[in-house]
């Protein structure tokens, strides 16, 4: 699933200024990014495909501080422009930057802060957005990042509406993307936004990926705690919540444990994660409901009761709005694609647990217990083959 800011009033998007090209892609690089994000923006904006009807761009590869730039495996990158060439720039892109716990370079800062008032298109793929938040450029804004690295955004740029889940966010003139292949969607929903559907198809097929992708984050997500969660004195309530999901308990037991109001809770525990407590739980629960599915021959039914739903109805119901598919066809098609003898062996022979044959796929619902605040997909999203506002969010 994608964030798609196309409801955002237009007199949020700045006229480009005079020296400025519309087709002039700007691709700023740091020392210590990796290279396959970096890489991203440079295939998708600097290679000529008008052969394939693909429209061109202009690419100007700029160096974002002093080089020779490093990147994975010890590589030296020499970019043959520095910041001052942003300034013809129509969009700038920051494909990464090294670490989510130190500050970019003032004169980067500067130099795109300045594009953005000149009207320039700013994209932040992946740890670009630390880039683009340090600018000031996502304040008050919805954005994303790696899911790994969404808490520390959250946390380090509280004006920041961080959202783990998408694979890309649209604010119209400030565009964020998940990690690593997420980067490829944003691009290419760049090209769909300037030139439509046919030349975002055609270099879809020159790249040799899906043009759009349905779905979000959620089903790569882990449940393992981010790091700084360690040193908070929230750490313990979460890691009681996920050594208890067979339980069933609520947010308000959560914050009960913590000794806080439920407003109070909420905001913490927001400020900590990137999530609200009851979006992170049920994504928690349907994590384990997923593990479950794959590793045990516990029936849905059991599923629901070991990752602490009240029902099955509201394990199916959640599961289908995260991952796509019920959960009795996201067993079958995750067996179908392992070997007989990595098959999971039967948790509990002859007992609660004795191996039963897939229950057939049901239909979606939820109970009333089950609601959950999580935005509706606009197309489901397709069987894993392993184990997710409103400005408008669409598939691109």
């Amino acid at each position: 699933m994608s964030h798609d800011s196309t409801a955002a009033p237009e007199s949020a998007v700045r006229k480009l200024s005079g020296r400025r090209r519309k087709e002039i892609v700007a691709v700023l690089l740091f020392s210590g990014g990796p290279i396959f994000e970096s890489s991203i923006p440079l295939s998708v904006f600097g290679i000529d495909r008008q052969d394939a009807g693909v429209p061109r761009y202009r690419l100007l590869v700029c160096a974002g501080e002093d080089g020779p730039l490093r990147t994975t495996g010890g590589l030296e990158l020499t970019a043959p422009q520095g910041l001052e060439a942003i300034s013809r720039a129509g969009t700038v892109v920051v494909p990464a930057w090294r670490s989510i716990t130190s500050p970019p370079p003032e004169e980067a800062l500067d130099a795109l802060r300045r594009a953005h008032e000149e009207g320039a298109r700013i994209v932040g793929l992946c740890t670009g957005a630390f880039v683009l938040a340090a600018a000031g450029l996502l304040d008050s804004r919805p954005a994303t990042t790696h899911w790994m690295y969404a808490p520390t955004l959250a946390k380090r740029y509280p004006s920041v509406h961080v959202d783990p889940r998408e694979l890309f966010v649209d604010d119209g003139d400030v565009l964020t993307s998940a990690g690593t292949a997420a980067g490829i969607d944003l691009c290419l929903h760049i090209v769909r936004t300037d030139h439509g559907n046919e030349a975002a198809g055609a270099l879809a097929r020159r790249l040799v990926v899906p043009p759009r992708r349905s779905g979000g984050q959620e089903r790569y997500l882990d449940r393992s705690l981010p790091e700084e969660i360690g040193a908070d004195p929230l750490a313990e309530v979460v890691a009681w919540a996920l050594e208890h999901l067979h339980e069933q308990f609520d947010v308000e037991t959560l914050a009960a444990r913590a000794y806080m109001s439920r407003r109070t809770f909420d905001r913490r525990f927001r400020s900590l994660t990137g999530s609200a407590p009851l979006q992170w739980l049920i994504t928690q629960r349907v994590l384990q409901a997923q593990r479950l599915l794959e590793t045990s021959d516990y029936s849905v039914d059991e599923v629901a009761g070991r990752c602490g739903f009240r029902s099955p109805v509201a394990l199916r119901g959640h599961f289908r709005r995260q991952l796509g598919s019920s959960p009795a066809a996201y067993r079958a098609a995750y067996r179908a694609r392992r070997p007989q003898s990595e098959r999971p062996v039967d948790p509990d022979p002859g007992g609660a647990g004795a191996t039963r044959p897939p229950a057939p796929a049901e239909p979606a619902a939820l109970s009333p217990e089950g609601a959950v605040p999580f935005q509706t997909r606009r197309t489901p999203a397709p069987v894993p083959a392993a184990a997710g506002v409103p400005i408008q969010r669409g598939a691109s």
